[in-house]
C-alpha cells in the first residue's frame, strides 16, 4: 500500500469504513449494474471501505485510491476506527443530518448501531483484502492519479470533494473533478456525492462549478436520488465526456 512521496491523508478528513450496500444506497448503483460494468471501478478516496473486496464477488474489479494507504495498514484501521467513533458522536449530536440511522427512532431503536456495526464488518473486510491483495490499493491523491487516460468504466467519489471546502476550494475541486473524469473510459461516468459539507451546507458555487466544466468539453448532471430512511433528497453530481452524448444519439438513430 504504501507510495514514497505520497503524504497521507490530512487527520480531519475520515477514513470511513463504508459497506457495499451503502455505496450502492449513496450513489444510486444496483449490484447487477455493477457485476455488469465492461472494465474496472474506480473508488477515490476509497478509505477502508469493504467496496473492493465486496464487489470482487460480483466480478467487479475495483482500484481503491487514498493517501491514507501511504500509512502502515495498522494506522489506516486507527484512522478507520476514529472515524467510526466520530460518526457514532456527528449522529448523535445532529440526527436531523442522519435520519435513516437515529437512534430514537421508536419503530427501530437499534437501527443507529446497526449502521456502525456494518462499517466494523467493511472495515474487517478492508484489512484482510488490502493486505492479501495490496495492488488493489493505491497511494495517491487528487488531483493527480497515476492511471492512464479512459482506464475505469465507473468511478465513485464520496464525502470529500464538497465535504470539505477548507481543503477543496472551487479550484482544486474543479482540477479533481477533471481529473476523476480523465481517467474514466469516454463511454464510462463519473459519480460525485454528497454535494454538502459535513454540516448539510449545500455548494454555493455548483452552477458555476458545472460551466466551467462544460468549458472543458464535460457533461455534467445532477441527479436525485430518493431519501433514505425519510431523510432529504440525495444528490449526485454525474460527470460524462461531452462526446458521449453524441455517440448515443447516434447509436440510437443507427438502430432506428
Amino acid at each position: 500500500m504504501a507510495a514514497a512521496g505520497i503524504p497521507p491523508a490530512p487527520p480531519d478528513v475520515l477514513v470511513t469504513s463504508r459497506p457495499l450496500d451503502e455505496y450502492c444506497a449513496l450513489f444510486g448503483l444496483t449490484r447487477a449494474g455493477l457485476a455488469a460494468l465492461s472494465g474496472p471501478l474506480l473508488d477515490c478516496p476509497g478509505g477502508a471501505a469493504g467496496l473492493a473486496a465486496e464487489a470482487r464477488g460480483l466480478g467487479c474489479r475495483v482500484i481503491a485510491v487514498d493517501p491514507a494507504y501511504a500509512l502502515p495498514l495498522p494506522e489506516v484501521a486507527d484512522r478507520a476506527r476514529a472515524a467510526r467513533a466520530a460518526m457514532a458522536a456527528a449522529m448523535a449530536a445532529r440526527p436531523h443530518l442522519y435520519p435513516a440511522h437515529r437512534p430514537d427512532r421508536p419503530d427501530d431503536p437499534g437501527r443507529s448501531e446497526r449502521y456502525l456495526r456494518s462499517w466494523d464488518r467493511a472495515r474487517r473486510l478492508f484489512a484482510a483484502d488490502s493486505a492479501a491483495h495490496p495492488q488493489r490499493y493505491v497511494a495517491a491523491a487528487l488531483p493527480r492519479l497515476p492511471f492512464a487516460d479512459g482506464t475505469f468504466a465507473l468511478t465513485l467519489s464520496g464525502y470529500l470533494l464538497f465535504a470539505y471546502p477548507e481543503l477543496f476550494g472551487p479550484e482544486r475541486q474543479l482540477a479533481a473533478l477533471a481529473e476523476l473524469v480523465r481517467v474514466t473510459a469516454p463511454d464510462g461516468e463519473v459519480r460525485v456525492q454528497p454535494l454538502c459539507d459535513g454540516r448539510g451546507r449545500r455548494c454555493g458555487h455548483l452552477d458555476r462549478l458545472r460551466y466551467a466544466l462544460g468549458e472543458r468539453r464535460i457533461a455534467s448532471e445532477v441527479h436525485r436520488l430518493p431519501p433514505a430512511g425519510g431523510g432529504c433528497l440525495r444528490r449526485v453530481l454525474v460527470l460524462r465526456a461531452a462526446g458521449r452524448r453524441h455517440r448515443e444519439q447516434a447509436r440510437r438513430a443507427s438502430d432506428m
